[in-house]
């Protein structure tokens, strides 16, 4: 059985990140049983059939009066049709980001809460059913709007489930946020300084070059070569203007292999050449 990384399957410019992204799935096959490796956070509100979610240490069933908030993660799932009818959810996904701003604005502070479930069981009402009749990825292609109309439907639906489930929610909301910095982030930031080849730091993610690309547009909302170079210049301009070293002392230290390349980025990035700041 194949992984199949969500939403990033859905989404058809690969290399394009989102913080906000919508999804009609449908199914027409009796059941569908997949391993799931879902990098963002996900409501999924379920139409017609059932589903079933194993974690961990537990699992999940629901029907179609029911639908699920999902922490990001590897699940396990299976759905199932109760007809003979097409198998049908809306799938809404945010970024750890997005939520972060909204708990902000809400709720006056984005602080994380030690949540042990890995999701958050919701019973559709008359107003859930209309926002989910009212969710569809055709309502948001080619809409000049669209993103911005988005974030709106979001917070449309966090608010009132905030209002409907109090405090147990709004826990599991922050619930959602990461403690602390991840195994791939820890990697990553502690080798902005290296001379490593992304495919090296790729490597010591236990990452293909391809996979990590994806992972970093995912975390850092831009590709990893532009990412460590504003990064590595950046310090490099830091320590010029200490007014103690010069180029030809940093340049390794900040990732490249010879002066002539670094005088050429920086000179790119800054519009002057570093000796002018060393000088």
């Amino acid at each position: 059985m194949p992984i199949e990384n969500i939403p990033e399957i859905y989404i058809l410019q690969k290399e394009l990140p989102l913080d906000v992204f919508v999804y009609d799935f449908k199914m027409i096959n009796d059941v569908v049983k997949s391993k799931v490796n879902l990098s963002m956070n996900m409501f999924s509100f379920l139409q017609v059939g059932r589903k079933q979610v194993h974690f961990a240490n537990n699992a999940i069933a629901v029907n179609s009066q029911q639908s699920l908030l999902l922490k990001k993660g590897n699940w396990l799932w299976t759905e199932l049709l109760d007809t003979e009818s097409i198998y049908y959810c809306k799938l809404l996904f945010f970024s750890e980001k997005t939520l972060t701003q909204f708990l902000n604005k809400y709720t006056n502070n984005a602080i994380p809460f030690n949540e042990k479930e890995p999701y958050f069981v919701i019973e559709n009402d008359d107003y859930i059913i209309s926002f989910i009749h009212s969710l569809s990825s055709k309502t948001f292609i080619n809409h000049h709007f669209s993103e911005a109309l988005l974030l709106l439907k979001l917070e449309e639906i966090m608010l009132y489930l905030l209002n409907k489930y109090g405090l147990p929610f709004e826990n599991y909301l922050h619930s959602l946020i990461s403690k602390e910095i991840s195994p791939f982030k820890k990697i990553v930031e502690c080798n902005v300084s290296s001379n490593l080849k992304l495919e090296e730091i790729a490597f010591l993610c236990n990452m293909s070059l391809s996979t990590f690309k994806r992972h970093f547009i995912l975390e850092y909302k831009e590709p990893p070569g532009k990412w460590f170079q504003d990064k590595r210049l950046q310090k490099a301009k830091e320590l010029l203007e200490s007014g103690t070293l010069k180029a030809s002392d940093i340049y390794f230290e900040v990732g490249y292999n010879n002066l002539s390349n670094f005088s050429t980025a920086f000179k790119n990035k800054f519009g002057i050449n570093p000796k002018d700041i060393s000088d």
